[in-house]
């Protein structure tokens, strides 16, 4: 039986929403980095007295996941009864964060009247906080996590409102861009004074016992709801398998095999099987590993429900300590937001034969590099950071998005962005045709962006992935394309390893070249109409036209149309070559697209 009446809850949970919106609009309008302001790499939640997220802002999974874990981290160093007014816990340990060093998570409490209401907290990923490589990101050479930057362990770097002098500055001594850090990490307390000051008001209003009663049901209803909707999955155990490229130029693939077991109304996410930990920064803590499997799970069970610790509760995610899915510190990290992708598209590849009208394809995978160097115009010293978001999965009944974030919310930072405030030119940002995945619903196309640096000394971190694996694709949709990172592009271009770091000269141009997404069932099925608007819309050539989808294009320019009597006799003799062709049964998995042996 509810403590409390539907109208206050449904009011105060639309309060507590809010507040965790305003939370992240002041981050989003105060930060100093592009990555913050433009690419949104930061996430904002509000929690109950207890340390129990409530509510969160509509950022990235992959940081509310770990959240819950950081936060009970940061009051197991700072217990709720040595906090005052004005304190807030800085901490980005990999183990007790989202695992690596650039996100730095904040805790706030909340006072009214001298009792604990709540907390504000958030996360944003720094530019950068030292160690080998610029932007703290690099894969090749590391084989420990004091490689990467400076590791702060739970620790007050604001004492009632106070900020403590000398941690500030041992981390602007500890990064290659201490205006943007430190710009980054006073919007980020300042946008937890204002949760701070909304949830006393908030108390004020209803009352602490008000307050405190709706978050509690706000959980609870949660929780339940998500168990509702677990119970709808037919019980069993569900298993698929899935592989990075490599972790580094010469490395073998890495394996990401899973097993979802649903019994009743509760679900075990188990990494069983997975590769070990590999001396490279390719790893993820497990902080990370579950906060990808939370939401690839939320999003086929209750996707439109709240996200708090009632969604968390039925679900367990385990991987075996000592894998990259759970590595043993000291364990490299830096870079494992390439590593997101997969273990989300696991499980729904996992989940599949389970959900089919829910699941998606594989999306075409980001690119994160970073830049450093030296800025001639500016004099000075800089770390630029680039997001390369493609093209998302088919889905049962609907295309691919185009050009757009996958597993998180973040956005491709805008070209205008990035060359008022690095030395770099972006002189391609488009769509690849043909990298779709065919199907009858077809996959996002990926993107190519290119850019040029402007500056001396450059140094690049590659970050990316499905340069040998393909986005695979679900009910007889074919895979995308594969991806590469091209070095100025054209004759005598070189290929660049998708997890490689290199120097770059002054006007070299470097190309991220994205895979294209995996397609959803047969492509003779997709309606000839629709491919003659991707022909026109140049997402499909005419020879893939034929060549994918059966569907042949007549005419010249704009001027083209379907022949409809040559589209019915090349469909009617392909689907003959098909049945000519012994079919592989069985769930899909994935294959690469040249598969390198495993070792």
């Amino acid at each position: 039986m509810s403590r409390i009446d539907p109208i206050t809850l449904g009011v105060v949970w639309g309060a507590l929403r809010s507040i965790a919106v305003e939370i992240g609009t002041t981050v989003h309008k105060t930060a100093y980095s592009e990555q913050a302001r433009e690419g949104q790499d930061f996430s904002v939640a509000v929690f109950d007295p207890q340390g129990c997220m409530v509510a969160q802002g509509p950022y990235s999974p992959g940081h509310m996941g770990a959240m819950s874990f950081a936060v009970k981290n940061a009051l197991a160093a700072h217990p709720i009864e040595t906090l005052r007014p004005g304190d807030a816990i800085l901490l980005n340990d990999p183990l007790l964060g989202s695992g690596h060093l650039p996100d730095f998570f904040i805790t706030q409490p909340a006072f009214h009247d001298g009792a604990l209401v709540g907390f504000a907290v958030n996360i944003l990923h720094h530019t950068d906080v030292g160690g080998q490589r610029p932007g703290s990101q690099g894969v090749e050479g590391i084989f420990d996590y004091f490689q990467e930057g400076l590791r702060i362990p739970p620790t007050k770097v604001w004492q009632e409102y106070r900020e403590q002098e000398g941690v500030v500055a041992i981390i602007a001594a500890n990064t290659r861009t201490p205006d943007k850090v430190l710009g980054d990490l006073r919007a980020q307390q300042s946008a937890l004074r204002v949760g701070e000051l909304r949830l006393q008001e908030l108390a004020a209003r209803y009352g602490r016992d008000v307050l405190r009663a709706a978050m509690d049901e706000i959980v609870a209803r949660t929780e339940e709801h998500m168990r509702a909707a677990i119970r709808k999955i037919p019980d069993g155990v569900y298993r698929f398998e899935d592989f990075m490229d490599d972790y580094g130029p010469g490395t073998e693939p890495l394996r990401v095999a899973v097993a979802v077991t649903v019994d009743g109304d509760s679900m075990i996410i188990d990494y069983e099987g997975s590769s070990a930990q590999t001396a490279s920064g390719m790893n993820s803590y497990i902080n990370y590993t579950r906060s990808y499997s939370y939401a690839a799970a939320k999003c086929l069970t209750d996707p439109l429900g709240p996200m708090n610790e009632g969604a968390l509760r039925p679900i367990t995610v385990t991987a075996p300590e000592g894998s990259f899915l759970n590595p043993r510190p000291p364990a490299g990290g830096g870079p494992r937001a390439i590593i997101c992708y997969r273990t989300f598209e696991s499980v729904l590849g996992a989940l599949a034969p389970a959900l089919p009208e829910r699941v998606t394809a594989a999306a075409s995978h980001m690119a994160n590099p970073t830049f450093g160097g030296w800025d001639r115009a500016r004099k000075r010293r800089f770390v630029a950071y680039e997001l390369v978001l493609s093209g998302t999965g088919a889905r049962a009944a609907k295309d691919g998005c185009e050009a757009m974030s996958w597993a998180f919310n973040a956005s491709n930072i805008p070209v205008e962005a990035q060359e008022a405030n690095q030395p770099m030119l972006v002189e391609r940002f488009e769509l690849i045709r043909d990298s779709a995945g065919a199907g009858k619903f077809r996959g996002g196309c990926g993107i190519r962006r290119d850019l040029r640096l402007l500056a001396d000394e450059g140094k690049l971190t590659n970050l990316s992935d499905r340069q040998k694996f393909a986005p695979y694709g679900l009910g007889g949709g074919k895979s995308g394309k594969v991806g590469r990172t091209v070095l100025n592009p054209g004759r005598g271009e070189q290929v660049v390893h998708g997890k490689q770091s290199r120097e770059l000269a002054y006007g070299d141009v470097i190309s991220f070249q994205q895979s294209g997404a995996g397609g959803y069932g047969d492509p003779l099925e997709r309606d000839p109409q629709r491919v003659l608007e991707d022909v026109l819309d140049d997402y499909v050539s005419v020879e893939a036209a034929s060549g994918e989808y059966g569907v042949v294009i007549a005419g010249t320019g704009a001027d083209l149309s379907v022949d409809e009597a040559a589209t019915r006799h090349l469909r009617t003799g392909m689907t003959a070559d098909r049945s000519r062709v012994a079919p592989i049964s069985g769930h899909p998995r994935n294959k690469p697209a040249s598969r390198p042996p495993l070792q």
